[in-house]
């Protein structure tokens, strides 16, 4: 898969798990409709982990020239999906509110916040496209270009 086809799969799976983290958090807890959305949330969940460790970091410094620090968020969501599953099987409702609030600050609304960021993809498709000192700045995104030596590819390639 591309970057690009990644980043797709990542929203496919990310924003119905954002839409569903927050219902449940927001609904009483136990009920058959929030153990049903569990059940959808978590895999949504563990697919978004996986699938970011897959899109190599573009921004700051890397690790074996394919992580960088969000890729700590996609670990820590890969842990504690399972972790809240168990705990709750195990009926520790203490660990697994827990665990599920904390995939959901840290694996949603945090490392959601760090896609802001400028020079990560989906900065650039919200607020335009930044000039990187690697090249110029690129054509608007509606053009279908993005910027020369850009790590995203071309619009146009998928």
């Amino acid at each position: 898969m591309t970057y690009q086809e990644l980043v797709y799969f990542h929203l496919a799976t990310i924003l119905p798990a954002f839409l569903i983290g927050t219902f449940l958090l927001l609904r009483l807890k136990g009920t058959p409709l929030h153990k049903a959305l569990g059940r959808i949330y978590l895999p949504l969940m563990i697919l978004t982990g996986i699938t970011t460790l897959l899109m190599q970091a573009q921004v700051g410094p890397r690790f074996l020239n394919h992580f960088g620090f969000i890729h700590v968020f996609s670990l820590v969501t890969l842990y504690s999906a399972p972790a809240a599953y168990f705990a709750v099987r195990r009926g520790d409702i203490k660990a697994h509110r827990g665990y599920m609030v904390g995939l959901y600050v840290g694996g949603i609304l945090i490392a959601g916040a760090f896609t802001l960021a400028p020079g990560r993809m989906i900065h650039d498709w919200i607020f335009g496209p930044t000039v990187h000192s690697s090249g110029p700045p690129s054509a608007p995104i509606s053009s279908g270009k993005v910027r020369a030596g850009s790590t995203y590819g071309s619009i146009d390639s998928c």
